[in-house]
């Protein structure tokens, strides 16, 4: 099973970025008080346990606990802050970016397979 890194620091963060050049990273920002993040959460977490996942690094990002990072991904990405959100990176640039229900096992099957083989 792949391992998820808890993004706690913007280093923490930064780091993954520039890694994003050897390995695709997918960032999950997750909302611990949110039973939709939950769900989404869930869908993630059997996704990775599935192992079907590829070449792909993968991190979590608590958005309340840890908001100064949160921040900073949607700043240095572009992308407006949503969460559950999944973004997915490489070469430090957003590839693909959605939210909410939208977060499940079959769509995650389709666009990392699609991502990771066709970029």
């Amino acid at each position: 099973m792949a391992n998820i890194q808890q993004l706690t620091s913007i280093e923490q963060w930064n780091q993954a970025l520039e890694m994003s050049s050897s390995k695709p990273l997918l960032v999950f920002k997750h909302s611990t008080s949110c039973s939709v993040s939950a769900g989404a959460h869930e869908e993630l977490m059997h996704f990775i346990e599935d192992g079907q996942t590829g070449p792909v690094e993968y991190a979590i990002v608590h958005v309340i606990e840890d908001r100064p990072v949160s921040n900073a991904i949607a700043e240095q990405l572009g992308i407006k802050h949503a969460s559950p959100q999944a973004i997915f990176v490489k070469d430090g640039q957003p590839v693909w970016d959605t939210s909410h229900w939208h977060i499940t096992y079959s769509f995650l099957t389709e666009k990392l397979g699609t991502s990771v083989n066709n970029s």
